[in-house]
């Protein structure tokens, strides 16, 4: 009886290049992940953050030029690892999504990182001056008639907010707002006799990263209504991407709103006083 041999079955080899480029694309989403961590909990300084950040934007981009050349190998020589192609792309393009759309904002939009309603007399950062001091910090002080023409020109709606309401119920609208949306408030200083004038200081956090921007707001009485000032500067860098401009037209937005809210409440109506009852007869005797 003839023997029968059974060779195996023979698999091409995986491409080198295309196994490094998935390899790359994971480890720039891991480098990406610790640079937020870093800023947001506070464990390092910025600028080793954003050294982490670049570097994980770096290794995408050699993810990229890896897998086009293991694409090229694969075409030419027949060998596996398409798949692990199309991984490490749909990785990178996830990393590198956002970074792209905030350098188009970067040369679309002006470069400032100090934004506020009234220019001629901003908000003060008191409180938060000296958070204002560290190396790269940008100043407490305002930036000056150069960021106010350059805002100007790019954000022309960003105007003191006219309430028709007491500076009291200005201040706790206000007030309100800011803790809804989970800013850290550093100073609340409700209207007090006998200027009236409420402040509030704050820091927000940028959706991503978790950069700090100090926010100041100021409430003044107007006869019977009030006026809201309100300042957003970044602590770092000397462009804001647009973020301080979003935050002030928000908030500006949400106090016309919650104004118009309170305004057209109806009054509550007087509960009805009970009628006196008569005073009791006396019998004389």
């Amino acid at each position: 009886m003839a023997r029968r041999f059974s060779a195996p079955y023979q698999q091409e080899p995986v491409s080198g290049l295309a196994t490094w480029s998935r390899n790359l694309a994971i480890f720039s989403v891991v480098a990406v992940v610790v640079s937020i961590l870093i800023v947001r909990f506070g464990f390092l300084e910025v600028k080793p953050a954003l050294a982490t950040f670049f570097g994980a934007l770096g290794l995408a981009g050699l993810s990229i030029l890896l897998g086009l050349a293991a694409f090229a190998a694969i075409w030419q020589n027949g060998t596996r690892g398409m798949g692990r192609i199309l991984l490490a792309f749909l990785i990178d393009a996830a990393i590198l999504a956002y970074p792209a759309y905030l350098t188009y904002q970067y040369r679309k939009l002006p470069r400032i990182y100090d934004v506020t309603t009234d220019a001629i007399d901003p908000p003060k950062f008191e409180a938060l001056a000296r958070l204002r001091t560290g190396e790269g910090t940008n100043p407490a002080a305002y930036a000056g008639l150069y960021s106010a023409e350059k805002q100007r020109a790019a954000y022309p709606d960003i105007e003191t907010v006219e309430l028709e309401a007491p500076v009291d119920r200005a201040y706790e609208m206000t007030l309100r707002l800011v803790n809804r949306r989970k800013w850290l408030v550093i100073d609340a200083r409700a209207p007090q006799p006998p200027r009236r004038i409420g402040r509030i200081e704050a820091v927000a956090r940028t959706p991503i990263m978790g950069f700090r921007e100090d926010v100041s707001i100021r409430v003044t009485p107007d006869d019977e209504d009030s006026r809201v000032d309100i300042r957003s500067a970044s602590r770092y860098f000397d462009t804001d991407l647009g973020s301080n401009a979003a935050r002030v037209k928000k908030l500006i937005e949400d106090l016309n709103t919650a104004a118009e809210n309170e305004n057209s409440k109806p009054a509550k109506k007087a509960a009805p006083v009970a009628p006196k009852a008569p005073p009791a007869k006396t019998v004389k005797k």
